[in-house]
């Protein structure tokens, strides 16, 4: 994970290519560290969320998930009993409560859980050739980071659930139409379409926006 910045514009690149940028528990940590700078640096106003090599996020790893305590596979990523902070996402930072607006720029897949992160950000671009996907729904493995919640917010509730049950593949075409996602570009425009539309969020009056 790593982040470029281009004034108060920051680019938080998970590049994990050889795993199709599958989340594992290392990728995990530093997205949340990565995100949790940018959201308390003054000087950052936007981020984009992409992912390098092709593969916005293939979900969670499942070598990782196979070595999972079968009785208790989140173990001490569960919410505390007795209150107190949430520790990360099994994905990274789809707990995160973000006080500045977080653009996912997608290509190739966004699948299971990375379709879960794309729903965590505040606006999805998607190239033409990109895709979501409850792939999870093949391995027996739930929707665990908000996609649950976030989905039927976006597309509505039977629509939601005809996506998660089936766990079919949404093309970008479909993913715009029915509201999952707010731009799509032509393929490898992603990052460049999401950087520019932060661009043009971060010359406003920060205050108002945000609290808009």
């Amino acid at each position: 994970v790593r982040i470029e910045k281009s004034g108060s514009v920051w680019t938080v690149i998970h590049s994990r290519p050889e795993a199709r940028n599958a989340m594992d528990p290392a990728s995990a940590d530093a997205l949340v560290a990565a995100f949790e700078e940018f959201d308390a640096d003054s000087k950052a106003d936007v981020a984009v969320f992409w992912g390098e090599g092709g593969a916005f996020c293939a979900g969670w790893d499942l070598k990782a998930v196979s070595s999972l305590d079968q009785g208790n596979p989140v173990g001490n990523l569960d919410f505390p009993k007795g209150g107190g902070k949430a520790p990360r996402g099994p994905l990274g930072p789809s707990r995160l409560e973000m006080s500045k607006p977080v653009i996912a720029a997608v290509e190739g897949p966004a699948v299971a859980g990375g379709m879960e992160l794309a729903m965590w950000c505040d606006v999805r671009v998607m190239a033409e050739s990109a895709y979501f996907g409850v792939y999870c729904r093949r391995w027996g493995v739930p929707l665990i980071d908000g996609g649950t919640v976030r989905l039927p917010r976006l597309v509505g509730q039977g629509k939601a659930l005809e996506i998660i049950m089936t766990g079919r593949k949404v093309t970008a075409e479909e993913s715009y139409r029915i509201g999952l996602c707010e731009k799509v570009v032509p393929h490898g425009g992603a990052r460049k379409a999401a950087e520019g539309l932060a661009q043009e969020i971060a010359r406003f009056p920060q205050e108002c926006m945000r609290s808009d």
